[in-house]
């Protein structure tokens, strides 16, 4: 199994790769991008490929917060579970001692 993701993965490296190669011949005109400090002149692959780049990093930089808090969370009701075990019985701390519901 773990052979059949390998050489899914490698495919997939090669398929993008091969797409990035494609984009870079297909769009190697260059193109202005104005800024309000500067003017670069650059082909419009290496434009598309940063942009793409910028986003993804912003998108993880967007979700960080969030998975974080989620990893917080889960150590958090890990330890909970943890010391809920080691009590007699594995009654919830809170409900120790009192009867059925």
């Amino acid at each position: 199994m773990q052979r059949i993701v390998a050489v899914l993965r490698l495919l997939a490296i090669v398929v993008i790769i091969l797409g990035g190669l494609v984009l870079h011949t297909r769009n190697a005109q260059p193109v202005a991008l104005d800024l309000y400090f500067a003017r670069i002149e650059r082909p419009l692959s290496l434009i598309l490929a940063v942009t793409l780049l910028i986003g993804g990093l912003l998108g993880i930089a967007g979700a960080l917060p969030g998975l974080l808090a989620g990893r917080r969370a889960n150590r958090r009701l890990r330890r909970e579970l943890k010391a809920q075990a080691m009590l007699p019985g594995g009654a919830p701390a809170d409900t120790a001692g009192k009867g059925p519901a």
